[in-house]
């Protein structure tokens, strides 16, 4: 159903106004919050009314129509729901901009290696065009449903194979003339003349072709019984239950159809809902018993606001928003004509029975737009009885054995992912309706997944000291080979107090006598620390920081009792802003078990010399003068959404030493206005570090979502020029920008003695899959020991650097060697990771700019 039709549903047609039900009982309860203006119910109903326009809309001008023929659906898909944003950054072409690519982006580097992908190309018949029209109806008909119920009439001229959204018609077939009169006639006996003009023949590669494969391909997953729930379909009736932890898996599948280097492909990846066989009725039940009535509004609230919700009846996910406290499924609210309440709504639409009749109500805000002229529509009001709680909870995230039983489900190995996807191949080649949707346009799809060729790039060798070494390339680990040796720097720990509670005395003793065993060999010479006690409490463990932390102090360890947020948070806010001194918090239980006491430890000892400057390993950087840069941002709730953005960049030859700077600015502000004002910092240190200006930067943005690829290219990297600029018109650094995805649906399998496994780290793709008006690739960094592996895409945006293809891969590659959080390879350049770290306390337990003077330290980590 069109957004349209549901209006009409909700009692919205024709700018019709709905007050909120109960809004009369609302207004006499002064201590009551303040009801919502519109609130309506989500569910779908019958179309009222002919569908006939009061007055007529103007003609549609040349201009607009070509409007229509450049850009299908540029607001069409958006109404049938689920719309892919990919489909603006297809529009973005960065390539041609960039000489050194324009006939290769193909490195040459590493060992090949035989692949298959997640993909299967889409076939069609020779020259196969699609043919666009645009429709007109006289008189005009305002009802989109009527419309496409006319259009239907005309089957025996148009042919059975068609897509008409209410404006624009589609066919696989040219139509004897450029403009076909029709006449139709409705149910109720109203001639209507339709006019189809013939406006555009559209290549199998054009964009407008690529949204018109997703729309067919929507409709199979439809024809396959694939429920669709948010981006992705699910398939209901094939559910995973788990009983002993009250969980339902839905598998389903994530789909996207795109040009790629040499065909058009479907790419799909296997995807997993997870919902809780429990509604909010009964988790607020459960809440009241155990925080009793004076609490529970608060608790309710504080536990509910900004869950997402699934309403079974029609598959349809809701953002929980707010509680209607004063609003019950009693209340009445305005359909067409007629009030009626939500108990009888739902016993007429959908036959449910609610038996609670005194439950408040949820409020969700809808986001769609009402109809033109009409005010907004207003927030839904969920029936709790009917919302089934999906995801997971962070208690159910630290339930080692939860996750463990889900994982069997959900972390499939590259053997039963490529199993998973082959039977979804099979199942679509094998239905006949699936097939008659394609047939009739010469469409069809191969019935294998894609097989390429990938490359393996050599292994770096680890710099640590006066040593060097390589790791196993199929751990991407080296936390055995640098036991014992010493690090490229240690910063001596002369001046550092330890905080701990009573009742953690003997494991912080504990963890004391040990950070001595493990940091002689590392290279740290380690002062006896000054050990100082607090309460249980936020204020005695506030009040112990405030006297005993100077700016002196060059390390502050504290031991917290439980992993509890606040006093976390306590913490990082006064170590982090009011007093600026490094800071590590351990939980005691982690330090309980005496046997894994030296590893932890270890890795504590490796944090503190990194918070105070410390370097611990490198590799081989050949590029001289070069600067990396890394950006990623986050979005702080509690601050009113506003966005953080951290830049953190390197400040020497071996990218061993790190500046970092967090931002926060206003919702809606582009992140880059005042990251502007950080790379400048960031150059300034770099120039005090060096004396000298970098004469290469390279810029990793992280963080960039589906449809921000634009802004990216169209606003940000004007943004990073002028801040270089800034330091003299003389200052021309060679600038490269890489946008960095990890959000992707791209899967890649390696075939190894005929068996399918994970690609080894330093796996490169910048064939077949990649799009050919960009400049990418895709990197295989990580080893996983459970699951499949997923690629980092990386697309080069600009470059006025001239680096080969194989000279980005290889240091995008060496820099995933350089976290120094992680004696291993991670998934992204260390600095983006770095950058993520920053923004991540900052929106979680700072919510403040950190203070200036740790800007050189790795703090966060």
């Amino acid at each position: 159903m069109t957004g349209r039709a549901r209006a009409r549903s909700r009692g919205r047609a024709r700018g019709q106004d709905t007050i909120a039900p109960g809004a009369q009982q609302a207004a006499a309860a002064a201590a009551a919050p303040e009801p919502p203006r519109h609130v309506v119910p989500p569910p779908e109903g019958e179309l009222v009314g002919r569908g006939r326009q009061k007055t007529a809309p103007p003609p549609a001008t040349m201009e607009a129509v070509a409007q229509i023929s450049a850009g299908f659906q540029q607001v069409k898909i958006g109404e049938r729901g689920g719309r892919r944003r990919d489909f603006h950054d297809s529009d973005v072409h960065t390539r041609q901009q960039m000489e050194h690519v324009k006939d290769s982006k193909s490195g040459s580097s590493g060992s090949p290696i035989e692949l298959r992908a997640n993909f299967v190309r889409l076939m069609s018949r020779p020259e196969w065009v699609l043919y666009q029209y645009h429709v007109d109806f006289n008189p005009p008909m305002e009802s989109r449903r009527l419309r496409v119920a006319l259009i239907h009439q005309q089957e025996e001229t148009l042919g059975p194979a068609r897509s008409f959204d209410g404006a624009i018609l589609f066919l696989p077939h040219r139509l004897p003339d450029t403009e076909t009169v029709l006449c139709a006639e409705t149910r109720h006996g109203e001639k209507v003349q339709i006019k189809i003009t013939l406006t555009n023949e559209l290549l199998p590669s054009s964009p407008v072709c690529l949204q018109f494969y997703n729309i067919i391909f929507r409709r199979i997953l439809r024809i396959l019984h694939m429920q669709q729930i948010g981006r992705h379909h699910y398939n209901p009736d094939d559910p995973l239950n788990i009983p002993q932890h009250r969980l339902t898996i839905w598998p389903g599948f994530q789909t996207n159809i795109l040009q790629y280097e040499k065909s058009i492909m479907l790419c799909m990846d296997v995807s997993h809902k997870v919902l809780r066989n429990e509604t909010v009725l009964d988790f607020m039940i459960n809440l009241r018993r155990q925080c009793g009535d004076h609490n529970f509004a608060e608790a309710c609230a504080k536990e509910l606001v900004g869950l997402v919700v699934l309403t079974k009846y029609n598959n349809k996910t809701y953002r929980v928003d707010d509680i209607a406290w004063d609003h019950t499924p009693n209340n009445t609210f305005k359909r067409g004509d007629t009030e009626i309440s939500f108990k009888q709504y739902y016993k007429t639409q959908y036959n449910l029975d609610i038996s609670d009749g005194n439950q408040v109500m949820l409020i969700s805000n809808v986001k769609k737009r009402g109809p033109a002229g009409a005010p907004p529509p207003g927030p839904a009001l969920l029936v709790p009885e009917f919302c089934f709680l999906t995801g997971l909870t962070d208690k159910m995230r630290n339930d080692f054995n939860i996750m463990k039983d889900l994982s069997t489900h959900t972390r499939l190995t590259p053997d039963q992912r490529e199993n998973r996807l082959n039977k979804f191949v099979g199942k679509i080649q094998k239905s006949p309706q699936a097939q008659n949707e394609l047939t009739p346009w010469g469409l069809s799809f191969e019935d294998k997944l894609l097989s390429l060729k990938g490359r393996v790039l050599p292994t770096e060798r680890i710099i640590q000291g006066s040593r060097t070494f390589e790791y196993s390339p199929w751990a991407a680990d080296w936390s055995k080979e640098m036991r014992g040796v010493p690090l490229i720097s240690c910063m001596p720990l002369q001046n550092w107090v330890m905080l701990f509670t009573r009742r953690n005395a003997d494991v912080a003793q504990s963890l004391l006598q040990t950070l001595n065993k493990v940091a002689g060999p590392m290279g740290m010479r380690m002062a006896k620390a000054t050990m100082i006690e607090y309460e249980d409490r936020q204020d005695s463990l506030l009040r112990a920081l405030q006297q005993n932390v100077s700016p002196g102090t060059q390390m502050a360890v504290v031991v917290l009792p439980s992993n509890r947020k606040d006093k976390y948070d306590c913490v990082k806010k006064q170590l982090c802003v009011e007093c600026p001194t490094p800071s590590q918090c351990v939980v005691a239980r982690t330090l309980s078990r005496p046997q894994a006491l030296m590893t932890v430890a270890t890795k504590i000892a490796l944090q503190m010399n990194c918070k105070m400057g410390g370097e611990l390993w490198s590799v081989d950087v050949p590029l001289k003068q070069l600067m990396v840069v890394g950006i990623d941002c986050y979005h702080d709730t509690l601050a009113g959404k506003r966005s953080i953005g951290a830049l953190v960049a390197s400040l020497n030859q071996s990218c061993s030493r790190w500046f970092s700077k967090c931002v926060l600015q206003n919702r809606g502000q582009e992140i880059i206005d005042s990251l502007k004002e950080a790379l400048h910092a960031a150059l300034k240190a770099w120039y005090k570090h060096n004396n000298c200006l970098p004469s290469r930067i390279i810029v990793y943005r992280d963080g960039v979502g589906d449809g921000m690829l634009q802004t990216v290219v169209n606003y940000e990297i004007a943004q990073i020029m002028q801040s270089i600029k800034a330091l003299g018109q003389d200052y021309a650094p060679k600038l490269t920008v890489v946008v960095v995805k990890k959000r992707i649906c791209s899967r890649f399998f390696a075939c190894i003695d005929g068996k399918l496994t994970n690609p080894p780290p330093g796996t490169v793709i910048d064939t077949e899959v990649t799009r050919p008006e960009w400049y990418d690739f895709f990197i295989v960094s990580q080893a996983v020991r459970m699951g499949s592996v997923s690629p980092t895409h990386y697309n080069v945006v600009y470059d006025n650097s001239g680096l080969k293809p194989d000279h980005m891969q290889r240091l995008t590659y060496k820099m995933c060697h350089l976290y120094y959080n992680w004696q291993g390879i991670v998934r992204v350049p260390a600095p983006c990771q770095y950058a993520h770290k920053l923004a991540f306390l900052v929106g979680q337990s700072i919510h403040k700019e950190p203070n200036y003077n740790l800007d050189d330290f790795l703090y966060y980590l």
